[in-house]
């Protein structure tokens, strides 16, 4: 086994609720599927089924198959959820989870406009069967534009409260919406504002697509901050990142690879006092 010489942060190991990458399988084709998970599996903690791929895709029970020889969970993303709730079918999608054995599953409303009130009555009523996963935050850029600080807040604690294990926040497999804004630059007060609020930092898992906002979130949280929508291609290098082992990250930290280098404006930690008792993801969930 090649060893790791230099001195790199700690990274949490699985299974762990810190740190956790999950990534987006779009139709990936399953070769590259398989490949991917087998060659990296202990850095790779989720898939998401998202796009509703897992309706058309031929081998979804391989894919499946791999990951749970893998160690690794998975879920089917949201809009499968609205898709289903848009047409009075959320039998049906019980039964399909079902069907699929899934522990875990997500419900959103990124494109549909579910009152938060209602939202948190489907996360309740799922969270008795399953390890439910909400998402908070619009994919329609107009939405999420006008959607404030107080808003994205108010969601996700309402979440929580019902019975979510942990919030997804969103940016679309763009990178261009709800915590970005359409340039793809990271909202830093939206950013700010949902890691001062009273809630576990850990239990957010904040949607990052490509490096530049892999980038920016490891360096407002660090090594451990909990990233989606990561692109099968992508895992290796996303943790090269996070162990500041690429330029983007070279010198976030010390000589001694255990902390930040230094202090900058913006820069939160992972370590603030938890407000809320919660069970771990995975780790307390699972056994």
């Amino acid at each position: 086994m090649i060893k790791n010489f230099l001195n790199t942060p700690k990274r949490s190991l699985k299974p762990r609720h810190n740190g956790v990458t999950s990534l987006l399988d779009n139709g990936v084709p399953t070769r590259q599927f398989i490949d991917t998970i087998e060659s990296a599996a202990e850095m790779i903690d989720l898939v998401k089924f998202g796009w509703c791929t897992a309706v058309v895709s031929l081998d979804i029970e391989k894919k499946i198959e791999c990951l749970l020889s893998n160690n690794i969970e998975y879920y089917f993303g949201g809009t499968l959820f609205e898709k289903a709730l848009s047409q009075n079918k959320l039998d049906q999608f019980y039964y399909f989870l079902k069907q699929y054995n899934c522990r875990i599953m997500e419900v959103s409303d990124g494109t549909l406009t579910i009152p938060i009130e209602e939202k948190a009555r489907h996360i309740s009523d799922f969270a008795k069967e399953f390890h439910v996963l909400s998402e908070v935050g619009k994919k329609d850029i107009d939405e999420a534009d006008h959607m404030s600080v107080s808003s994205w807040i108010d969601e996700i604690m309402s979440d929580l409260s019902a019975g979510a294990i942990k919030v997804i926040l969103e940016s679309r497999e763009s990178g261009m919406s709800g915590i970005c804004d359409s340039s793809g630059n990271l909202r830093a007060d939206l950013v700010t504002g949902i890691s001062n609020a009273s809630f576990r930092i850990s239990d957010a898992i904040w949607e990052a697509p490509n490096k530049k906002l892999q980038t920016n979130l490891i360096e407002f949280f660090g090594p451990n901050v909990n990233l989606a929508n990561i692109h099968f291609d992508d895992v290796i290098g996303l943790e090269t990142l996070r162990l500041g082992l690429r330029s983007d990250t070279f010198h976030l930290y010390n000589t001694d690879g255990t902390d930040f280098a230094v202090e900058q404006p913006g820069r939160l930690s992972l370590s603030h006092a938890d407000r809320r008792i919660n069970p771990g993801f995975i780790t307390n969930r699972f056994q």
